[in-house]
């Protein structure tokens, strides 16, 4: 089957590149039976790998992002004759300590000094910022790499040791629940519900591009959403549209949103 059958169905360079490079790990996996890991996706792009691996009945498919939860992963594609359990991780988790008590330091300052190492954000999956410092996932092949290269976070020196991922400091999700209504199912009005802001600043933000539906980057207020649809906002956290109800006297649309922090 050639390629321009398999990525028909993909819109935009962003997937069609997603795309390509999914083909060539799974024909590469087959052909040298051995299992191909890609570099970490965020779950809209994993979408569209799988959209292509599902024409590769030859090979299989694994996530690793570290723990259940993990927004970025790696998707490691592998012969189906493999037992699963005999593959090897892509990925390691590390942890940075250092002294902080004096320096304040964000998800950014973690991530800035990562890619200060002339490292690509591909190799690096999810960043939990501890008081001491904090715990990263990266790819397995990087990591004695940052064990050399990584040594200072804003002028704070670090120590970096492997752990376990059972270590990870995963904090469980605290979920609200929102009911509201709603004249229709336009993102800016859903999502100015659960996010908790007016729908004029909610209009601003979609057009900057903060706003994801589906782990997919919008920029149309307008748009249509439905039940079972996930919106993020940069810096705020998740909102799921759990269900869509009836309409009230006035014709509004009942709504039930779980806002995730």
């Amino acid at each position: 089957m050639d390629n321009d059958h398999l990525l028909q169905h993909l819109e935009g360079e962003k997937e069609l590149a997603l795309g390509r490079k999914a083909i060539d790990l799974a024909r590469r996996s087959a052909q040298v039976n051995k299992p191909q890991a890609t570099d970490f996706l965020d779950p809209y792009e994993r979408k569209v790998a799988k959209s292509v691996l599902g024409s590769f009945p030859e090979v299989g498919v694994l996530h690793f992002g570290g723990y259940k939860k993990a927004e970025r992963a790696r998707v490691l594609i592998y012969p189906r004759f493999y037992l699963t359990e005999t593959i090897p991780s892509p990925i390691k988790v590390l942890e940075a300590k250092g002294n902080f008590s004096f320096a304040e330091t964000t998800h950014r300052d973690f991530l800035g000094s990562l890619l200060a190492t002339g490292l690509e954000r591909g190799k690096i999956g999810d960043l939990l910022v501890l008081p001491q410092g904090c715990q990263v996932v990266v790819a397995r092949e990087i990591a004695d790499y940052l064990f050399t290269n990584w040594s200072r976070v804003r002028k704070v020196p670090i120590e970096v040791g492997e752990i376990d991922p059972q270590q990870l400091a995963v904090e469980p999700e605290r979920i609200k629940e929102i009911k509201a209504t709603v004249a229709s199912l336009r993102l800016d009005a859903v999502a100015a519900e659960g996010f908790g802001t007016s729908r004029t600043k909610m209009v601003r933000e979609i057009k900057s591009e903060k706003l994801k539906v589906n782990w997919k980057l919008v920029s149309n207020p307008a748009l249509s959403v439905a039940q079972g649809d996930m919106l993020s906002f940069r810096g705020r956290g998740r909102v799921l549209i759990h269900a869509v109800g009836g309409k009230t006297r006035k014709g509004r649309l009942n709504l039930v949103l779980h806002r995730y922090y």
